[in-house]
């Protein structure tokens, strides 16, 4: 009787460790995403399942070409997933379908080259421009006519991102590991 008694414990220990271990990974280094409408397409779609990571950012900065998951700017309860475009201290103007970035590297502006987008999904008939201060950026989404992103609610504040999207488990058929994407200026 002891040892059956013995072995609950044991059992019991052992989903305690597993419970502890995936909370720890959870809410300090890994969180799953499902990817909610349609402003990221043709790179992700509705029902997407990712795991984004939460610890790349407390040791570095976000990148231009990150696609990261961050707290709406109007509702901190509700998530967003978009693509950084525009760094601290830059402007950006968003003009006839193209970005024009302007930094202290590039004082007269240069356009960034989006090869991750499809021309069907990159239309946008607006205007915007954006003067970015100290942990402030501009997010756009990939299928730009159909994204609520920085060209209307202004920059994103370093604080508001969760991390940044590694990995899509789901689909299983469309299972990837992102990279980050290298610009030509």
């Amino acid at each position: 009787m002891r040892k059956v008694l013995l072995t609950f414990w044991e059992i019991g220990e052992i989903f305690l460790i597993a419970f502890v271990g995936v909370a720890v990974i959870k809410y300090f280094f890994v969180q799953p995403f499902i990817v909610n409408g349609a402003s990221m397409e043709p790179n992700f779609y509705d029902g997407d399942y990712l795991l984004v990571d939460e610890i790349s950012y407390r040791f570095g900065q976000p990148a231009r070409g990150d696609v990261v998951v961050f707290r709406s700017p109007q509702d901190p309860s509700t998530y967003y997933i978009k693509r950084i475009i525009g760094l601290p201290h830059e402007k950006v103007e968003v003009k006839d379908n193209k970005i024009k970035i302007y930094n202290q590297e590039h004082p007269e502006g240069f356009y960034i080259q989006e090869p991750y987008l499809s021309n069907l999904r990159n239309s946008w008939s607006g205007e915007a421009i954006f003067s970015l201060k100290d942990k402030q950026y501009f997010v756009m989404g990939d299928n730009r006519a159909n994204s609520l992103d920085s060209r209307y609610w202004g920059p994103l504040n370093k604080e508001a991102i969760v991390g940044l999207v590694r990995l899509r488990l789901w689909p299983i058929t469309n299972v990837k590991l992102f990279e980050r994407v290298s610009y030509n200026f």
